[in-house]
């Protein structure tokens, strides 16, 4: 099987993130500041009940530092509302296309209801195509054509 016919075929759950971590708009920002930090993600969902409002990452976390806002604001005054996302059963090319042209690392996955069902992640994306193709991802050298003119060392 070809990646291109794989990528169409194959849904967008086959790169879904195992710890989608997700709040409330009532939470502090630095509450969300110390989710991040506990659950090591770089993005958190924010949802009413179970329907996906917003999305606050790493990227809103240093524009929030930067403007110096008040950690102990609700998380809904910084964070993304509306977010991009991607329909349950997707492809996962789709996902790759979204994620391209919208210059996002994260696509939060929704029902036909927006119901958060979870997030796909560039690094899901990448550990997808190392464990489908290892053959197209570990033979390639990182740069083929090129020659050492000094022998390394200490």
């Amino acid at each position: 099987m070809t990646i291109q016919l794989n990528l169409q075929s194959d849904k967008v759950e086959v790169a879904k993130a195992e710890n989608t971590v997700v709040t409330t708009t009532t939470v502090s920002i630095k509450e969300v500041f110390l989710l991040m930090k506990t659950h090591q993600v770089g993005s958190v969902l924010i949802c009413e009940d179970n329907k996906l409002v917003g999305i606050f990452t790493e990227r809103d976390a240093v524009e929030a530092m930067v403007e110096d806002v008040d950690l102990d604001l609700p998380i809904s005054e910084v964070m993304v509302t509306s977010p991009m996302t991607i329909d349950e059963g997707a492809p996962l090319a789709e996902a790759i296309r979204l994620m391209a042209a919208g210059r996002c690392r994260r696509l939060p996955i929704v029902s036909a209801g927006q119901q958060l069902t979870g997030i796909v992640k560039v690094s899901g994306i990448l550990q997808y195509f190392v464990e489908h193709f290892p053959q197209a991802v570990f033979n390639l050298p990182p740069e083929p054509n090129i020659v050492i003119s000094e022998r390394e060392g200490a």
